[in-house]
């Protein structure tokens, strides 16, 4: 079932899902198993896999002379969610990037997607390549998600890369989704600028928007009235990650580009180890879930890590 007829089928009920990451090449599905055994009982109605791009690495061939190679470190995102689905009897959403694809092989992802009988894709741009400053499109590939979406749009209705075919209005469509940024993305020089590219990303046959983490409602508030008043009507939901360790501090800011509120950071500085900031976060993600709920998000949407425990935690006084 497509997401969007999740939340229409919930009647105005806020719903639980959550996304996990794919163990590291050479690690078995069991551990995934296990994060998300314990979060069943909140019934999510699809979870979401995420995918990695390329990066390099560096094979010591001896004399002082390396050789790169490219690799992926997490791969498998298609056959966990497969498995997933089949395991749990729950849909599944891939998260395909442009960086590290071409357009050939994003046809190919999705045409396996169709076999398996997954309905939803998140399409992301991705990050630069570790140890690049700045993205940069992969060769035959697309430049930005809002390229992505139209090809996976296109393929939904029947039209592929290399036919004539005419595309028909309603074929095998996928549901989209697309990120945003309650904070802008990095990138983006204003929220107004980010905002208008967000409106051409849903223009192009984006679904739904899946915020990236944040601490601060407010944000997040004024990030949803600001795309309504741009004209932006699809579903909106919340991105949370309850913080766990005081290397949070600097590690979410560093990585996402985001802000901690004061009084978040105060709390987890004035506490004496990470068991205690771990209960801090589930505290903090509790009350920051409530006043979302009060707002009338259609989805709470949790990015586990690999980490069940304290999301079990908040949905338990939640749902």
């Amino acid at each position: 079932m497509k997401i969007t007829e999740h939340i229409k089928n919930a009647n105005g009920k806020t719903l639980f899902s959550l996304e996990v990451v794919p163990p590291q090449k050479g690690i078995g599905i069991e551990d995934l198993y296990t994060n998300i055994d314990p979060l069943m009982e909140f019934k999510p109605p699809f979870i979401d896999v995420t995918t990695s791009r390329e990066e390099y690495i560096y094979l010591d061939k001896g004399n002082g002379l390396m050789e790169r190679r490219i690799t992926r470190m997490r791969p498998g995102t298609l056959g966990i969610c497969s498995a997933i689905q089949h395991k749990y009897n729950v849909d599944t959403v891939p998260h395909l990037l442009c960086g590290g694809f071409t357009k050939e092989e994003t046809e190919y992802l999705l045409v396996d997607c169709m076999y398996l009988g997954i309905e939803n894709i998140m399409a992301l741009r991705g990050d630069a390549m570790k140890g690049h400053q700045y993205f940069e499109p992969t060769p035959g590939g697309h430049p930005s998600a809002m390229d992505l979406v139209h090809q996976i749009n296109d393929l939904g209705r029947g039209k592929y890369l290399h036919n004539d075919q005419e595309a028909c209005d309603e074929l095998n469509k996928f549901c989209v989704g697309v990120a945003g940024y309650p904070e802008k993305h990095m990138e983006a020089p204003s929220m107004n600028y980010d905002l208008k590219w967000l409106k051409q990303k849903v223009d192009a046959g984006a679904d739904y928007i899946v915020t990236q983490m944040f601490f601060d409602n407010k944000r997040f508030i004024e990030f949803v009235t600001k795309a309504r008043e741009m004209g932006i009507t699809v579903p909106i939901i919340p991105g949370i990650k309850p913080i766990a360790t005081k290397k949070h501090l600097k590690i979410l800011p560093q990585i996402f580009k985001i802000d901690l509120p004061e009084e978040l950071i105060n709390e987890v500085e004035k506490a004496k180890n990470n068991e205690a900031v771990k209960q801090i976060g589930v505290e903090w993600a509790i009350n920051q879930c409530r006043e979302l709920l009060d707002f009338g998000v259609p989805v709470l949407h949790f990015y586990s890590m690999g980490k069940s425990d304290n999301i079990k935690k908040v949905a338990g006084e939640l749902f």
